[in-house]
């Protein structure tokens, strides 16, 4: 289906359409899925939407590892009410992703064969009830500085999307940090996990915005075509001059010794990450890599017959309508 809705390159090519269509993109028009568009602009989408929604799902798996373990009632709930978010909120991303004509199976085989990635920072394990404060703190703070420009993305289906998760995502950040607070003015056993956990977590998450502008390959254009808001390094920034003066309140250190406010610039100076180990990990060779795809394949394989009795169904309703008819 995905290689049947390409279309001939002559008309995806065709100046006077291109013309108007960034056009509208530039008038702060939303595209609809039954508009014309160029098939870049099609595939960028599937791929930058797909990889979202993976991204949400894969994500339940490092936080799901703790609801049986959480400290108190009122974590487990919490953290399993937020579980239950990142479910649905890859639901609204892959029906977003199937109005471009791409099926949810298609996009769920792609991430399963390796052909789709999904965000790097859920290939590294969550070692203590810790990690999960600064999942939320961190990880979530990093998502909401992504997604909350993506409410005004040219694409209306992601757009829209966007809106509900958003939400969503802002409560999720408030309840970790609410997490890592407690740890952080615990016993200094706690306070202690509360900053080897921000040690481990600082760097994987400024992964999580993508790699520098210069080594961006997709950037330029999506910018143009308002699929993306702001380049990695400019919602890199932010999240940093953002996130060190909650690590200061809560007397925690940033594991970065060059770290500093630059009067002139009006930001903080920080230390990028490894680029090496963030290309490494995209490759396959995380912590977690091979952990997080044996579970999502193993998942996909155990509801084959949840898939096949609905299938079987709906075939069995439509012969029956067919029949009446």
């Amino acid at each position: 289906m995905y290689a049947q809705m390409i279309k001939s390159e002559a008309t995806q090519d065709d100046p006077e359409k291109l013309a108007a269509f960034q056009a509208r993109i530039d008038a702060g028009e939303k595209i609809e899925p039954k508009d014309w568009m160029p098939e870049g602009y099609r595939k960028t989408l599937i791929r930058q939407i797909g990889q979202h929604a993976h991204s949400e799902i894969v994500g339940q798996l490092p936080e799901g590892n703790w609801i049986t373990r959480a400290p108190t009632l009122e974590r487990k709930a919490i953290l399993l009410a937020k579980v239950q978010d990142e479910a649905g909120h890859g639901l609204y991303l892959y029906c977003a992703a199937e109005t471009l004509g791409v099926s949810r199976d298609e996009i769920t085989e792609m991430l399963l064969d390796g052909r789709m990635k999904y965000s790097s920072i859920f290939n590294y394990p969550t070692l203590n009830w810790a990690d999960i404060g600064a999942v939320g703190w961190l990880v979530d703070g990093a998502a909401i500085m992504n997604q909350v420009p993506l409410q005004r993305t040219s694409f209306g289906p992601y757009s829209r999307a966007m809106i509900r998760i958003c939400k969503e995502e802002s409560f999720h950040q408030r309840q970790g940090y609410d997490a890592i607070r407690q740890m952080a003015e615990g016993t200094p056993e706690q306070k202690k996990m509360a900053q080897d956990a921000l040690n481990r977590l600082w760097y994987p998450s400024l992964m999580m915005f993508g790699p520098s502008d210069k080594d961006s390959v997709h950037s330029a254009q999506s910018m143009a075509w308002k699929i993306k808001m702001n380049t990695n390094d400019e919602l890199r920034q932010k999240f940093v001059d953002q996130t060190v003066p909650q690590a200061e309140y809560l007397g925690l250190t940033i594991p970065d010794p060059d770290l500093k406010w630059n009067d002139e610039r009006g930001h903080y100076d920080y230390t990028d990450p490894d680029w090496s180990e963030f290309f490494d990990v995209i490759k396959g060779n995380g912590p977690c890599n091979v952990d997080r795809l044996a579970a999502r394949n193993k998942a996909w394989d155990d509801g084959a017959w949840v898939r096949d009795g609905l299938l079987a169904h709906a075939k069995k309703k439509a012969a029956r309508q067919h029949a009446a008819e």
